[in-house]
């Protein structure tokens, strides 16, 4: 199904047209008709002469409501720019008409309304100007049809030649992630919370659970309708009526979107190529303050510009635009942007989630042209660069792709040695080359660094590792695989460390240690406490299976331990119960050691402690 959009100047017939053409008063306010101008977004469906049939999104005209007429033209497929005969173009037609040029509507035909009211040379005259007025913009070369909503005259040629324009409509792509920009929320007695909008880029279904962003409110669809006809499924492009359940009308707002959970989020910082119009009304500085339109939400935003210190009129760059509200923005949307009273440009969106920038960097004026010009392949690539590590449905999303259409983009990648993947299946994470070069030589060079300032070290703890990389556990797992598989590192399960690194013992530290061991054993379960020894070469002991470390200043002979731990599990075992006192007899030593002993055991889950008593696990 297809959305048509009326755009023009105030009174020139919008509402009155659509109205003549389907037999609905889109104008719905008492205010609008006692005062004949439209104030709010007005809708309507009409069955063209092919039998399609198609909805209609009717929007204001006056220059005070030209914020509500942003938010009826996203999602238009076929604009119909009014333009009454008696008056021709006027201001609003010319803005309304950039407009539909920013937000890219390449298909358009003109209404020449109240024709009935002028002399045929007149309606030459103004058609004329027309198409002057249309040159340069994206609506060049539409047709200029002459009618009147009062006689009839030209209604039926102009439902034909808007059922020809959208023969040659592409099909709606079908991205598999709907989102549905709220224009209308309302309640209706017996059913709640219903919203409205124009869906894009998916299907929605009665029952699915789906989620209102930027709020992250949680809901379900209760039902839906197309033209006030129920339907179960809705299809990209439809206007569309979704009852939501388990959220009340208050917790909706107009710009709202409604997607389905867990792959849109909001952002306050979004990369565009922005261009300003002919006929803005000034220049737009580094850290411009505007107004950001983008489907059917706006919020104040500054403009940082990345190429230039200022824009003039029908300039274009690339800038950087820092959002007060965070919005729920994906790559390839088009936006407006405008200050209190004019339109001043728009754009693309090119990254959604942008990083801040240093400005008249070069590879990063490069990066975002190969995002906005390149290949799916290069795209893909670039978006990857900047979301790595990333899964297959985050590139997707990142580089505005089908799912299912990047599987092999991804293997020609991998292939050509663009790209990395870790790990296998759905669970397969993927980085650049590049960034996985760093990633690799940052970890072998953290891992370098840590066996010099603790030689006498087995290896690193991979705890430590994974906080020093600031690596989410999923990831870190699959990076170490893949390093360990590369021979990069060696993992032992509770460290890492560089292949050949092993800890060795100079001559005087041999001497120390051999004296050490020596006084530990000369009284096995009580053995000295305040022996004046690194601590690493404690714990080099400790690593080489010398010495038990049961507390901090405890430490036993490991022969001694095994003697201790073979005792405790025997008299643990025969009586079902041991306790402090039951270990200092059996040993002769003090509470001091005994109680190091159990709660170390305790530790290494063999023993549990009961109160006074230990129980083995």
């Amino acid at each position: 199904m297809f959305v048509i959009g009326t755009a023009g100047h105030v009174d020139h017939g919008k509402s009155t047209l659509i109205e003549a053409l389907t037999g609905i008063d889109p104008d719905r306010l008492r205010e609008e008709k006692s005062r004949g101008m439209t104030i709010e977004l007005g809708f309507a469906w009409v069955t063209l002469p092919g039998g399609r049939e198609v909805s209609i999104v009717d929007v204001p005209g006056h220059e005070r409501f030209i914020k509500t007429m942003l938010m009826g033209a996203g999602g238009v497929d076929l604009a119909l720019l009014i333009v009454a005969a008696d008056e021709g173009v006027m201001p609003q037609t010319r803005e309304h008409l950039a407009i539909l040029d920013l937000l890219g509507i390449e298909r358009g035909i003109v209404a020449l309304t109240k024709s009935d009211l002028v002399e045929p040379d007149w309606i030459e005259l103004v058609t004329a100007e027309i198409e002057e007025t249309l040159v340069g913009t994206s609506l060049e070369g539409a047709p200029v049809l002459p009618v009147s909503a009062v006689t009839g005259d030209g209604l039926p040629e102009l439902l034909s030649t808007i059922d020809s324009a959208l023969d040659e409509m592409p099909d709606k792509r079908d991205l598999g992630r709907p989102r549905l920009p709220v224009d209308r929320s309302f309640t209706i007695s017996g059913f709640g919370t219903v919203v409205t909008g124009t869906l894009v880029d998916g299907t929605l279904r009665v029952g699915q659970e789906v989620e209102l962003l930027p709020e992250g409110v949680k809901c379900r669809i209760r039902g839906l309708q197309t033209h006030q006809t129920s339907e179960e499924i809705a299809y990209p492009g439809t206007r569309v009526a979704v009852n939501l359940s388990g959220i009340s009308h208050d917790e909706v707002s107009r710009g709202d979107v409604v997607t389905t959970p867990g792959w849109l989020s909001a952002g306050d910082a979004i990369d565009v190529s922005l261009r300003l119009i002919l006929d803005a009304p000034r220049s737009i500085k580094h850290n411009a303050t505007v107004t950001f339109h983008v489907g059917a939400a706006e919020t104040p935003a500054r403009i940082r510009l990345l190429a230039v210190d200022e824009m003039a009129p029908g300039d274009s760059s690339w800038a950087q635009i820092k959002l007060q509200d965070p919005m729920p923005v994906v790559k390839d949307d088009l936006f407006v942007i405008r200050d209190s009273n004019y339109t001043l440009g728009g754009g693309v969106v090119v990254e959604a989630h942008a990083k801040r920038h240093r400005r008249n960097h070069q590879p990063t004026l490069d990066r975002l042209e190969t995002l906005r010009q390149g290949s799916d392949s290069d795209v893909l690539h670039s978006a990857l660069a900047s979301t790595e590590p990333a899964a297959a449905g985050a590139l997707a999303q990142a580089a505005n792709l089908p799912e299912n259409a990047i599987d092999e983009q991804l293997a020609v990648l991998v292939e050509d040695g663009l790209a990395v993947p870790l790990g296998e299946g759905a669970g397969t994470v993927f980085y650049s080359s590049g960034g996985w070069a760093r990633v690799a030589a940052e970890a072998a060079t953290t891992i370098s660094g840590y066996h010099s300032v603790f030689p006498l070290r087995q290896g690193m703890p991979r705890e430590e590792l994974r906080s020093r990389l600031e690596m989410r556990a999923a990831v870190f797992n699959l990076v170490v695989e893949r390093l360990v598989a590369d021979s990069a590192i060696e993992d032992d399960g509770s460290t890492v460390r560089i292949p050949g690194h092993a800890p060795e013992l100079d001559d005087a530290q041999k001497q120390i240690v051999d004296g050490y061991l020596k006084q530990l054993g000369q009284n096995p379960y009580s053995p000295p406490t305040d022996q004046p020894i690194d601590p690493e070469l404690v714990a080099a002991l400790a690593e080489q299976g010398e010495v038990i470390r049961a507390s901090e200043d405890v430490v036993f002979l490991k022969s001694a331990y095994d003697q201790m731990l073979d005792g405790v599990r025997k008299q643990a075992a025969e009586s079902g119960q041991i306790t402090i006192t039951d270990v200092r007899e059996m040993f002769g030593t003090s509470r001091k050691y005994t109680l190091a002993l159990l709660e170390y055991m305790d530790r290494q889950q063999i023993t549990r402690r009961m109160g006074d008593e230990r129980v083995l696990r």
